[in-house]
């Protein structure tokens, strides 16, 4: 495991003194010890991202395309060690670290995809004062992006912005996050060996006020942060003229509708909600089942909810692993003890399993309202609501009535309520019997309101590093 910081090509183990130290969340073994970045060193990363721009942009898009597809054989040839690492410093149960691996192998390789297909587009301008005239649009890449990130996906969130800033010609400098470093600098032993222009990719390991540096300097082009809404929009009230793209967070809702499979889907809400402790930010958290099947599902998903299996996250079967640190342990389990104080009902859970080991029980409450931490914030742990609603009218309400607006699922054999929840949801996606935690990479992911700002994916996040320019002859 690799605990230096990755500047312009180089690798340095020199700091400000101090030390982030990276612990497993179960265990609690130090893993390492990484050095916290100076303002100095940063300074070095954004000069070394600036002066890496021209070059990268130059490259042309084949041998982008070549690299990253060079990279997706690495990332697959150390797929277990990356899959363990990330279960180590990230805590996440081992099936599902070995599927964000294979999902980062996916990302990587539709970002060189798109960088083949990207081309230039012909308009119509021949009219007006464009008669006898031609126009063609290049996107050109919009320069070094600052890139911060958090901790629950260390893999394939870094390369949601790595793969397409280099499939489109941006260098970047990263800023990961210091409970879970160490995969992205591993990442960087890989790019490493890519032969891109030095400064291409920088990893700087550093503190809060290390990293506004990076967000305020006026030599990066863009910001591309995923983490909480309320740093998400404070980065973007100090980040000046540069583009922003902000993946937040969420209090994602399921609306149950008449005529559902029950079972099906009580097995399906079970899992979307205490999945890696509920530590993602489309986790399934608040549950709305209308009037006529309310009772016989809340029967059947107290049952799956029993079945969730909590414990080691390097076990197979594990679903509910240990929240990342002490600090969340014990705000879960004070956000629960809140609700019930004002009225909430414990039907599942609502306890500690093992405060050593950072594992709380898969917990389902009802009789809440948004008042309520946890019904109307985000709470990224294993907490999920049920509630009633009379009917979809109300229920799409219920959704609707809260700050975020990430994705939500909709379990529903009616047609007609599908275009409806389609078309009255303020969300940046829905998923029709599924839970709102679907995401495939290529696809565009991002929220309204309180959720974010701009799209992910890999075409999508390019079109976020580019601008259009034209050429009229």
């Amino acid at each position: 495991m690799r605990s230096e910081h990755y500047i312009g090509g180089q690798w340095s183990s020199a700091g400000d003194g101090t030390f982030n130290s990276v612990h497993d969340p179960y265990s609690g073994e130090a893993l390492a010890s990484v050095p916290q970045a100076t303002a100095a060193q940063m300074d070095q990363a954004i000069a070394a991202a600036h002066g890496a721009r021209a070059e990268l942009a130059a490259l042309p898009a084949e041998e982008r395309a070549d690299r990253l597809e060079r990279l997706a054989e690495a990332i697959a040839e150390r797929h277990e060690d990356l899959a363990q690492l990330i279960r180590r410093e990230a805590g996440k149960p081992i099936a599902y670290a070995r599927t964000e691996v294979s999902r980062g192998i996916t990302t990587v390789k539709l970002a060189a995809a798109e960088a083949r297909r990207l081309k230039d587009e012909v308009i119509d301008v021949d009219y007006d004062a464009g008669k006898g005239r031609t126009a063609i649009v290049r996107r050109m890449p919009v320069g070094p992006v600052a890139a911060i990130t958090p901790f629950n996906f260390p893999l394939n969130l870094v390369l949601h912005k790595v793969a397409p800033a280099l499939a489109m010609g941006c260098p970047v400098v990263l800023k990961p996050a210091p409970q879970a470093p160490l995969t992205a600098l591993a990442l960087a032993e890989l790019i490493d060996t890519l032969d891109l222009p030095p400064g291409s990719f920088n990893v700087v390991v550093c503190g809060n006020e290390v990293a506004e540096r990076l967000v305020t300097d006026a030599r990066m082009a863009m910001l591309s942060f995923t983490g909480s809404d309320k740093v998400g929009w404070k980065l973007k009230s100090i980040s000046g003229k540069k583009k922003v793209a902000l993946e937040l967070g969420g209090n994602a809702a399921v609306i149950v509708d008449e005529g559902s499979d029950l079972s099906a889907t009580a097995k399906s809400v079970a899992y979307g909600a205490y999945l890696y402790a509920g530590q993602i930010c489309i986790s399934t958290q608040r549950i709305y089942a209308v009037d006529a099947v309310f009772e016989a599902f809340r029967e059947r998903l107290v049952e799956e909810v029993g079945r969730v299996v909590s414990g080691d996250p390097a076990k197979d079967d594990v679903v509910n692993g240990p929240l990342i640190d002490d600090h969340h342990f014990a705000r879960i389990g004070t956000w629960v003890s809140e609700a019930q104080e004002a009225g909430a009902e414990v039907l599942c859970g609502g306890r500690p399993l093992d405060a050593d080991h950072r594992l709380y029980s898969p917990t389902l409450l009802t009789g809440t309202d948004p008042s309520m931490k946890v019904n109307g914030e985000e709470v990224f742990g294993p907490v999920a609501v049920l509630e009633r609603a009379t009917d979809l009218n109300e229920a799409i309400r219920l959704v609707n009535d809260s700050r975020y607006g990430l994705q939500a699922g909709v379990f529903t054999p009616n047609e007609a309520h599908v275009r409806q929840a389609f078309a009255e949801l303020q969300v940046g996606g829905v998923i029709i019997n599924g839970v709102p935690g679907f995401r495939v990479d290529g696809m565009p992911y991002g929220g309204v309101k309180d959720s974010g700002l701009g799209r992910e994916g890999p075409r999508y996040a390019m079109h976020e590093m580019s601008e259009p320019r034209v050429l009229i002859y």
